[in-house]
């Protein structure tokens, strides 16, 4: 059996969409002839925990945990308990403080105090890619003895946080084994970099890391195809994708409805993702008709920004929310499976275009219709258009999600979920579609790549 190395920070039991990515390709590589061999920190410092995940890695896979040292803890130390928000949670999108009002995404929220204007000084010209940068050398040190005793066929890096490619880069010059960094997210394209006061030697010098990764690479992975396309036209290396996914097996078995008519968003619920044209339209829809505001429940898994809760409220829907907090994978499976619609809202973000959410094709997997909501000419919208699991509508079409929601309200009631005009609502009906997004498929794609590097 064939050995890759994969250089990650985000490991169970944490959770996320990233973790999932690579537990999952642990788990179906052994079939593929490839044995994983996980390489990431002994102490990270993690926000969310799910368990479960930890019952997916196989027992082929060998896992070398090393300690790490992080400036989080140095920064509560000069900044004091009281910071409103601490540099991790701050700079880190997706990341919630405890004693921050409810913010889930501080760096894009208004004004900002004096030490978190520092802060992000600190974060986006000190710590070069990311605050996991001091992990480098001590890491190139150890995996390069660890290689001379246990070797290995082939060395992938996934990021973020990017500076785990600046360790496969170091490992790939020092061995001349194939390597392939993984992007779940861009580099210097990513949406949130323009909230950094990056000074211009910093935003020079990101772009030279991002650039000498992407030119000494053996091939670049992305998990987009608009992320693809734009990588393609700045190497000559060959840009391969394998987007995320979902597992089978995590959507096996029946599940029971609960009667009521429920949308149901699973993940962090962001202020700069709060879309006020859906809450506009449902207040409308329940204003008007007494047995749909008897039967909707807003039910929302993970944790919600303060703003998205006060929104629903201001269109008189406080009492519809059904507040789950946060879920292990399993729970929040069990919400997607039950739900009347999924609701999936993009960032409010030009940049965010690209990106294709995770959950996403776990909603796939649930086969429930989805009213996702941001540019309606976005990679998820062209992965609901192919698959026909929904929609996506722009921040301000109220007539699309109104006509969405309405034909999935008749479908509740009993009467055929049929297509409206311009719209493609549906239950991910082509199963040859959705099928392409399972995790054994996307390994096998996978194990193909290796293949191809180390021939």
């Amino acid at each position: 059996m064939k050995r890759v190395l994969i250089i990650t920070y985000y490991w169970p039991p944490s959770g996320g969409s990233g973790v999932q990515r690579w537990v999952k390709f642990a788990k179906y590589l052994p079939a593929e002839g490839w044995q994983p061999v996980i390489y990431t920190p002994e102490n990270p410092e993690l926000t969310s925990i799910d368990r479960t995940l930890a019952a997916e890695i196989p027992a082929e896979a060998e896992i070398l945990r090393r300690p790490i040292l992080e400036p989080y803890g140095i920064y509560r130390k000069l900044m004091g308990k009281g910071a409103s928000t601490d540099l991790k949670t701050l700079v880190e999108p997706g990341r919630k403080a405890a004693d921050d009002g409810d913010v889930v995404t501080p760096i894009s929220s208004g004004k900002k105090s004096w030490k978190q204007r520092l802060s992000l000084w600190i974060r986006g010209n000190v710590f070069v890619p990311d605050p996991r940068v001091g992990w480098l050398r001590p890491s190139v040190r150890f995996l390069k003895e660890y290689l001379k005793e246990h070797p290995v066929d082939a060395i992938v890096t996934t990021g973020p946080p990017q500076s785990m490619h600046l360790i496969g880069e170091a490992l790939h010059k020092a061995t001349g084994l194939p390597w392939i960094p993984d992007f779940r997210d861009p580099w210097t394209r990513m949406y949130y970099l323009k909230h950094l006061p990056l000074t211009r030697r910093t935003w020079r010098r990101l772009q030279r890391m991002e650039q000498s990764v992407l030119d000494s690479c053996s091939t670049v992975l992305a998990v987009t195809p608009l992320v693809q396309e734009d990588f393609q036209a700045r190497t000559k290396t060959p840009v391969a994708m394998i987007t995320n996914g979902f597992d089978a097996e995590d959507f096996a078995g029946t599940v029971t409805p609960d009667g009521c008519f429920n949308l149901v968003h699973t993940g962090l619920f962001a202020a700069d993702g709060n879309p006020l044209v859906l809450w506009k339209v449902l207040g409308g829809m329940a204003a008007r008709d007494a047995a749909f505001r008897d039967a909707l429940r807003l039910r929302l898994v993970g944790k919600v920004d303060r703003e998205v809760r006060e929104a629903i409220a201001a269109e008189g829907l406080a009492d519809r929310i059904v507040d789950l907090g946060y879920r292990d994978h399993a729970a929040a499976v069990q919400e997607q499976r039950t739900a009347s619609v999924l609701l999936l809202p993009l960032r409010n973000d030009p940049d965010y275009r690209i990106i294709l959410p995770g959950k996403l094709f776990e909603y796939l997997a649930a086969r429930r219709p989805v009213l996702g909501i941001g540019q309606e000419d976005g990679a998820m919208a062209r992965v609901l258009a192919d698959t026909q699991a929904g929609i996506t509508a722009g921040w301000d079409n109220e007539n699309a999600v109104r006509a969405y929601l309405e034909a999935a309200w008749a479908a509740f009631r009993g009467e055929p979920f049929a297509p409206q005009p311009g719209l493609q609502p549906g239950l991910a009906a082509t199963t040859g579609a959705v099928e392409q997004y399972t995790r054994t498929n996307l390994t096998k794609s996978l194990a193909a790549l290796l293949d191809s590097v180390t021939a």
